[in-house]
């Protein structure tokens, strides 16, 4: 079964990166731009079909999204369900190098918030994204052409016990790190270089208080500015780049 990921960031990534799961790639007949034209070169250099379809077509499929005139059909990749998740950062582990994190979502509920999530967690080289099977958004094609193609390359693990998780994660060798605006430590203070989960409130709501409690410890970002909190995507931005610095300057 293929899904349709739209948007030409989100088309030029997996036709440079993961082209094998790319069946086709369909174009909008008014589109002949330097972009579009790019599109179809990197499709027929990976020996893909390139269609033509109306921009009523287009219409039917997306609405009113911003489609950008390009969808690839795509065989998508895989959730990771807890076990698979395990095994990965108990492989990580095992390998040495680089310490594992994952970003953890607790109920976000934008498909824009996880698309952006899970752009800036492949930028930081995150293990994988984590979000509950229930009360929290699912992976579609808002989210897809949100990330830009590390919907394909980021895993993402979908569970159904969150707080459990977080428990089997703890005995993986991660220490969970919570996100918080009231919490007494500084991310930039905190150790974020080691193997650890960081998990993040849904919009509005924050952490739910058995995760909240789950956790080893919980960090907040300095604010001097007059907003309560920030935006989760920008929060989760920010506190993965906090943990990347920190690896990088070890």
């Amino acid at each position: 079964m293929t899904e349709k990921v739209y948007g030409i960031h989100a088309v030029r990534a997996l036709l440079t990166r993961h082209a094998e799961r790319v069946s086709a790639v369909t174009l909008a007949e008014q589109r002949g731009d330097p972009r579009i034209a790019e599109i179809q070169s990197l499709a027929q250099k990976a020996g893909k079909a390139v269609k033509r379809a109306s921009p009523a077509s287009f219409k039917q499929l997306f609405g009113d999204a911003v489609h950008q005139g390009v969808y690839a059909d795509v065989q998508p990749l895989d959730p990771w369900h807890e076990e698979e998740l395990v095994a990965g950062i108990t492989r990580a582990l095992e390998a040495g190098g680089a310490k594992p994190f994952v970003l953890v979502l607790d109920g976000v509920q934008d498909p824009h918030n996880l698309g952006a999530c899970l752009r800036t967690a492949d930028a930081c080289g995150t293990l994988a994204v984590v979000i509950p099977k229930d009360r929290a958004v699912q992976m579609n094609a808002t989210v897809r052409k949100v990330a830009a193609g590390a919907a394909e390359t980021t895993p993402l693990a979908v569970v159904t016990n969150l707080a459990r998780t977080l428990r089997l994660l703890k005995e993986a060798g991660l220490w969970i790190v919570g996100a918080d605006a009231e919490a007494p430590k500084l991310a930039h203070e905190t150790d974020l270089a080691g193997p650890i989960a960081l998990v993040m409130g849904a919009e509005g709501a924050g952490l739910r208080q058995l995760t909240r409690e789950t956790c080893d410890l919980l960090v907040r970002l300095p604010q001097q500015g007059s907003v309560e909190s920030l935006n989760v995507s920008v929060a989760s931005g920010m506190l993965l780049y906090e943990a990347l610095r920190q690896r990088l300057s070890r």
